[in-house]
């Protein structure tokens, strides 16, 4: 009678045949997608006769120095200014309402229209032409809505510019 089996001995395979598994497996990829990798191939090839390899490959060596360079642009004072300034109008136009920024929008995009159509006329405006054009309903809602525009404006100048250390970063980083 045959010895028990006391020990299972789980079959590793080589590590040839590991690999020649693994080229069968990339072979039958690259044949399922041919098109695609010569597509990619002409790309790549395609980026190398411009330089753009030799470029990129250049900028990952030179990452650390293009970093520093970047971080020293953005601390530039005017760098920081524009960026400020477009959190603040950020911040502005995301306290208004979003429906009638759009219906503003859409209105000066019409008033360009208007307003190109007219400069390729010989027309002139006269002083009696400008307050005829107030009974125009369209004028008139455009004229109110500049008067009530500068209005608000003219309150909110009142009050005086803060100065820059006096501004509330956190409450700008909040809006």
């Amino acid at each position: 009678m045959a010895a028990p089996i006391t020990e299972i001995v789980k079959q590793q395979p080589a590590e040839e045949e590991i690999t020649r598994q693994k080229l069968e497996e990339l072979e039958k990829l690259v044949a399922d997608h041919k098109d695609a990798f010569e597509n990619l191939i002409r790309l790549i090839d395609d980026f190398n006769d411009i330089g753009a390899l030799e470029a990129a490959n250049a900028m990952i060596l030179a990452k650390n120095d293009i970093l520093k360079i970047v971080l020293e642009q953005l601390s530039r004072e005017q760098v920081v200014n524009l960026i400020n300034m477009l959190l603040g109008t950020a911040g502005v136009f995301m306290k208004a309402d979003h429906d009638l920024i759009i219906h503003l929008m859409n209105g000066v995009s019409s008033g360009f229209d208007e307003g190109k159509q007219f400069i390729g006329s010989e027309e002139k405006v006269t002083l009696f032409g400008l307050l005829k054009s107030l009974s125009d309903p369209d004028v008139n809602r455009a004229v109110g809505f500049a008067i009530s525009f500068l209005k608000g404006m003219g309150k909110a100048l009142q009050e005086p510019v803060p100065k820059k250390e006096d501004v509330d970063h956190e409450t700008l980083a909040n809006i």
